[in-house]
C-alpha cells in the first residue's frame, strides 16, 4: 500500500504566548495565522482538519479560504488539558510538579488533567479515521508529538527534543494500517 502525504501544523503564535494553554483557548494575532497559511501553500491538500480550539481553528479556516478546501474541526487533535494548570505561566507552578510531568506526564498528568496516555489513544483514534489522501492537520504542540508517538513510536525523551514553535509544520508519509505508521519527511519551523 502506497502511503500519503500527512502534514501537522502547529497553530500560530497566540496574543498571549507563554501559557499552558490546553482547554484554555487564546486568541492567535494575525501574523500567526498568517504564518500558518504561509507553510500550507503548495502542498497539494485534499483534506483538512483542524482542532475545535479557536486558536487552530482560525487558521483552518484561513487555509481552506486561501486554498479552497473545506475545513473539517475534529476536537480529537486538542492540546492536552493541563487541568489546574490550564492558562498558567509555567513560572507560576511547583517546579518539582511540573518536573515531574515533563519527566513522565502519563504517571505525573497536572492535576485534575489528562493523562499523556489519553491523548496519544484521541490522536491514535483521529489517525485511524483519516482517508489515505494529502492531508493538513491544524493542531497542537502536544497532539503533534502524540502522533509521532503514535505513528513512529517515539519515547518521551526523544518527543521532548523536537522543537515545535507556533506555525511549526512537520511533513511526514503516512500508512494507514493496524498500525500505522510514518516517516516524517520535514520539520518546518
Amino acid at each position: 500500500m502506497t502511503g500519503f502525504a500527512l502534514h501537522l501544523l502547529r497553530h500560530g503564535a497566540p496574543e498571549t504566548p507563554g501559557l499552558l494553554m490546553g482547554r484554555t483557548d487564546g486568541v492567535p494575532t494575525p501574523e500567526g495565522i498568517a504564518a500558518c497559511v504561509a507553510h500550507a501553500e503548495d502542498l497539494g491538500i485534499e483534506l483538512l482538519i483542524a482542532s475545535d480550539l479557536h486558536r487552530s481553528c482560525a487558521a483552518g479556516e484561513a487555509i481552506g479560504a486561501a486554498l479552497g478546501v473545506p475545513l473539517i474541526i475534529d476536537p480529537r487533535w486538542r492540546e492536552l488539558d493541563f487541568g489546574d494548570w490550564d492558562g498558567k505561566a509555567a513560572s507560576t507552578i511547583n517546579l518539582d510538579a511540573l518536573g515531574r510531568f515533563w519527566s513522565d506526564p502519563d504517571a505525573n498528568p497536572p492535576p485534575g488533567g489528562e493523562h499523556w496516555s489519553a491523548l496519544v489513544a484521541r490522536v491514535s483514534a483521529a489517525i485511524a479515521d483519516l482517508a489515505p489522501v494529502p492531508t493538513l492537520i491544524v493542531t497542537h504542540g502536544g497532539a503533534m508529538r502524540a502522533a509521532l508517538h503514535a505513528l513512529c513510536g517515539f519515547d518521551q525523551r526523544q518527543l521532548w527534543a523536537f522543537d515545535l514553535p507556533y506555525a511549526a509544520r512537520l511533513s511526514l508519509r503516512a500508512w494507514p494500517g493496524e498500525p500505522a505508521s510514518a516517516q516524517i519527511t520535514g520539520l518546518y519551523p
